[in-house]
């Protein structure tokens, strides 16, 4: 909807651009469609202009003559825990534009509602060619031979598939597909530890492809979890990640894994800009070294910097910043 709205709204005033008219976005004085006619308007203006400085002024414009906060909650019903404004929901779409998980020229609305129906995967990116959210296949999804259809995929998607819920379909469907399959199970509602966010990010940063991530509904833990790895690889602040995902997938992230997300966010920052440094670092090295390239499989690496890495790992550089 983000995307038909700018579309529409850049067609209309393409076409006054001769005359003198307005164009006049109404909406109501009901909190929830004016909070959502900021989004759209807001969204727009980040597109055209690229920068969220001058937002500040158009969300207090926007906000001005109400006596509350525009809000942008969560889909639980009940008292919201969770601070989420118009204000970040555009700031977390202006990141992901810098970072091109958004591309106006080149998004399908098309591909988009085609996968996102539950016949079809139920899934949808995050951060396009990296990290796909959907929800559990099942014992009921068959395709013709009578199998279980991975994903109704097809194949280029991703390489590897998480798994964060109790098991309703025998993994090894996938494995034998050519895909790689994790459980990092914990409750639904609930948070995940910490060894289960350090796994999760090893299992990102390690696939060589994209990677699938699934709970039941594919919305509450499989948001946050995604949302730890756009604070640690993208800087995300934790309201701008949960912004960001809800746009992707509505309905993601609920209750109390919204607070848990801000109390992530300096860490997951910190493990970010030591990952990063880690990885600038032995590129330096490697570019410092081109006997070490020429004659990779000659050589036995038993350096303090490449003593935990395969020789395959070493050429692809990728390595996970704890080992």
């Amino acid at each position: 909807m983000l995307y038909r709205y700018c579309c529409k709204l850049n067609k209309k005033l393409k076409s006054f651009t001769m005359s003198r008219k307005k164009l006049v976005h109404f909406s109501s004085y009901d909190q929830k469609k004016r909070a959502n006619a900021a989004v759209l308007i807001g969204a727009y203006a980040v597109n055209v202009f690229l920068f969220v400085h001058r937002l500040i002024s158009l969300h207090v414009y926007i906000i001005n003559d109400t006596e509350r906060p525009l809000p942008c909650r969560d889909a639980v019903v009940g008292e919201c825990s969770f601070n989420l404004t118009v204000l970040d929901c555009l700031q977390g779409i202006h990141k992901a534009l810098q970072h091109g998980f958004l591309d106006f020229e080149r998004f399908s609305v098309e591909e988009y509602e085609y996968y996102e129906h539950v016949q079809n995967g139920d899934m949808n990116w995050i951060i396009p060619g990296k990290v796909l959210a959907f929800s559990s296949p099942h014992h009921c999804s068959k395709i013709e031979n009578g199998e279980l259809d991975p994903l109704k995929k097809p194949s280029f998607f991703f390489s590897a598939v998480v798994r964060l819920n109790r098991k309703l379909y025998d993994g090894r469907c996938f494995e034998d597909a050519g895909f790689k399959h994790h459980d990092l199970f914990f409750l639904d509602g609930t948070t995940p530890s910490d060894i289960i966010i350090r796994r999760f990010l090893h299992v990102c940063e390690r696939a060589e492809g994209a990677v699938a991530v699934h709970c039941k509904a594919g919305l509450g833990r499989t948001g946050t979890l995604i949302g730890c790895y756009l604070m640690k690889h993208f800087r995300f602040t934790a309201a701008e990640a949960i912004a960001w995902i809800r746009i992707c997938r509505p309905g993601s992230i609920i209750g109390p894994q919204q607070n848990f997300l801000e109390e992530k966010q300096h860490s997951l920052w910190v493990q970010g800009d030591v990952y990063r440094s880690k990885q600038k670092l032995i590129q330096e090295k490697l570019e410092t070294m081109p006997c070490l390239l020429s004659s990779m499989d000659d050589l036995s690496i038993n350096t303090t910097l490449y003593k935990s890495y395969s020789l395959e790992e070493v050429r692809r550089g990728s390595f996970a910043p704890w080992q």
